[in-house]
């Protein structure tokens, strides 16, 4: 269907979030007749979401912006089986203490995009653990495993992928998507819940949920997904050369998250733009038009407003200002990351390479030697060669020791 009517479907489909719905016309026609419950499951795997599960988090936030209900669905019963979905293997199983800990720590993000309470159009966090955990299993098989074909399971691409590279796949996992479309039909009893979001992946989780709550008495439930997004250049995202772009500002600063969305490929900055800020079209069909160095300008917007809306305004503009004096002006900026050695081992000395790894600018030894053969290392703005270069107590300069790689990346060494 090329053409919306309603404000939610529209603002998506314009933004560039939609891969797939079960049924356009009528999931337009329920959008334009009444106030929709919609979720998107999360699962506790880690003690912060990354920024590839932000595509997410931003269709709940114009879902709620156009006048309907989001729900954000914390996995804390399915976290306890783990979602194979076009995995290898089998997920390490999490114990329930690390379970709960993750989803108390991953709550802390979404308050930045959803508004919670308890009127009409306020969010929900609702935990599936509420009513996963009390499930009496035999009675669950009589009443709802009853309703799924093993048949129909195994031709699903996700298992598929698995079975015809002759991985295991256990029976714990096979459960998982019972008891996600389980999740679908109890959220629709609890809170009239019609839809159900997620990533592309997750299509034959959440059409599960769909067919069983039909066969199950249901009004008619419906899926909508978002296409997996990669970069320009193939690239995960939430992935970067140090690692996974956190959300939680304790395990990623403003500054290295704003850092993340700057060094946006040219290709991506149009659809990162429409998916990941409130910018309005207009704005970004104006951005758009700008050409040549201009991009980087509106590279900075991008990363200017991706960072507001998670860390706030101030940080962001902060952030912004940080890398403007860094690599504008050459100056050395208090706010970026740092590390803090103790100022005895600085009193002894630190090797280079030892410390380009504690600073997380390489993972190994051997990766920083390569950096400092490469001439992209510098120590206080300046290039060093040496890899068994000793870093001292004299090394010190306004209080800090500035280490850096390439121009983009720079950490201040502190003594403790």
């Amino acid at each position: 269907m090329s053409e919306f009517k309603s404000d939610f479907l529209h603002m998506l489909s314009e933004r560039g979030f939609i891969h797939q719905t079960s049924d356009d016309a009528g999931l337009d026609q329920l959008f334009r007749t009444e106030t929709v419950t919609a979720y998107i499951g999360f699962d506790p795997t880690a003690p912060s979401l990354h920024a590839g599960g932000l595509i997410q988090i931003m269709m709940l936030h114009w879902l709620q912006a156009t006048g309907h209900r989001p729900i954000s669905l914390m996995g804390g019963g399915t976290g306890m089986v783990g979602d194979p979905s076009f995995k290898d293997e089998a997920r390490q199983l999490m114990t329930p203490e690390t379970i709960a800990a993750n989803i108390a720590s991953i709550k802390t993000v979404f308050s930045n995009y959803l508004k919670y309470g308890d009127g009409p159009k306020d969010a929900l966090m609702i935990n599936n653990a509420d009513w996963l955990l009390g499930i009496n299993y035999l009675e669950f098989l009589r009443d709802v495993g009853r309703h799924f074909s093993v048949n129909r399971m195994l031709s699903f691409d996700s298992v598929k992928m698995r079975l015809d590279r002759e991985q295991s796949l256990s029976f714990l996992e096979f459960n998982y998507m019972i008891l996600q479309a389980y999740d679908f039909v109890e959220l629709h009893k609890r809170t009239g819940c019609r839809l159900q979001m997620g990533g592309s992946d997750q299509w034959g989780n959440i059409v599960n949920g769909i067919d069983l709550g039909h066969r199950m008495g249901t009004p008619q439930l419906y899926a909508l997904t978002s296409p997996l997004l990669t970069t320009a250049s193939g690239a995960k995202m939430g992935k970067s050369i140090s690692g996974a772009v956190w959300l939680n500002p304790d395990m990623l600063g403003a500054y290295d998250f704003w850092q993340y969305w700057r060094n946006t490929e040219d290709a991506d900055v149009v659809r990162f733009m429409k998916l990941y800020t409130t910018l309005p079209m207009t704005e970004i069909g104006r951005l758009a038009k700008l050409g040549g160095s201009e991009v980087n300008e509106v590279k900075k917007i991008l990363a200017t407003e991706i960072t507001a809306m998670l860390h706030g305004r101030a940080a962001a503009e902060q952030a912004a200002e940080t890398a403007r004096k860094t690599f504008e002006e050459g100056a050395l900026a208090e706010n970026l990351p740092s590390i803090e050695v103790p100022a005895p081992e600085l009193e002894a000395g630190v090797g280079l390479l030892t410390l380009i790894v504690r600073a997380g600018l390489a993972g190994s030894n051997g990766e920083a030697r390569r950096h400092v053969q490469g001439g992209a290392v510098k120590i206080n703005d300046e290039a060093i060669s040496d890899e068994r270069r000793v870093i001292a107590h004299s090394d010190i300069a306004d209080g800090v020791i500035k280490l850096s790689l390439g121009k983009k990346k720079h950490i201040l060494v502190r003594p403790a």
